[in-house]
């Protein structure tokens, strides 16, 4: 038995009445969500499970003092290899993951999560972002996890954990994956 397709406007098909035959577009959407589904682990009968975020531990560093920091001044810092450059700065402005009485002091990595193209001295304090970066012009929101304003980048910026202690601050971990260090130790946060 054969499927009668009648014309439509447009160049749009449509199945006679009667007959079960999925289009080339309906099969791949139905297709798309089923692996999705099958791939999160989503039944009819289960719920999701919740996701959590990947981050690395590393040893506590001191990084600097509080009451050092300036607004909108950003202080550099390696961390968690002597190679791996950050940035440490005091915003303004709540920003996730900040710490401090105002939540606005964050720390960053400043490679590029497209290409590792480097990012320092690109930090712009009126619009808290850092970048663009030179080799695509990626910019990163530092008020938002570090995540991608424009460009080609497709993961936010690896943000530095940090923990207070009196005036000291400390990194302590960090969360997302430095370009280039592919075997970072990675716990369940």
């Amino acid at each position: 038995m054969t499927n009668t397709l009648i014309p439509l406007r447009n160049g749009h098909r449509e199945e006679q009445p009667g007959h079960l035959c999925m289009s080339r577009r309906q099969f791949l959407l139905a297709g798309g969500a089923l692996v999705t589904l099958s791939a999160l682990g989503v039944s009819s009968q289960a719920e999701a499970a919740p996701l959590h975020a990947l981050l690395a531990k590393y040893p506590k560093l001191k990084i600097g003092r509080l009451s050092a920091l300036k607004t909108g001044e950003p202080l550099t810092f390696a961390y968690p290899y002597p190679d791996v450059r950050n940035i440490l700065v005091r915003l303004g402005t709540r920003a996730g993951g900040g710490i401090g009485p105002d939540q606005d002091v964050v720390a960053f990595n400043q490679q590029c999560t497209h290409m590792g193209g480097p990012l320092e001295g690109t930090f712009k304090n009126k619009y808290q972002a850092l970048g663009p970066c030179p080799l695509h012009l990626t910019t990163f929101d530092l008020t938002r996890y570090g995540m991608v304003i424009s460009g080609h980048g497709t993961e936010s910026l690896p943000q530095i954990l940090l923990a207070l202690e009196g005036d000291d601050i400390h990194a302590v971990g960090v969360q997302g994956l430095v370009y280039g260090y592919g075997a970072m130790t990675a716990q369940r946060a």
